[in-house]
């Protein structure tokens, strides 16, 4: 995404930002989109932990499944 704006697209944008905000709310406005930021990609790799645990939970209920029809059938 950022790739495709350049190092002079950048500075154009931090340009336009210093004016239009001032330099004094410069550096609150980034840390509140860094804390933006960081909770979206907590968020993101809870999704992904929860999903990884969601697909073996459930390979080991259809391993447990498999080994009981096992067991019953060699009774």
């Amino acid at each position: 995404m950022l790739s495709s704006i350049g190092i002079p697209g950048l500075i154009l944008i931090l340009v336009i930002a210093l004016i239009i905000f001032g330099p004094s709310k410069l550096p609150e406005i980034g840390s509140s989109f860094g804390k933006t930021l960081n909770e979206f990609k907590k968020a993101t790799n809870d999704l992904i932990s929860n999903d990884k645990e969601e697909k073996s939970n459930s390979e080991e209920k259809t391993k447990l499944v498999a080994l009981e029809k096992n067991e019953k059938t060699g009774n």
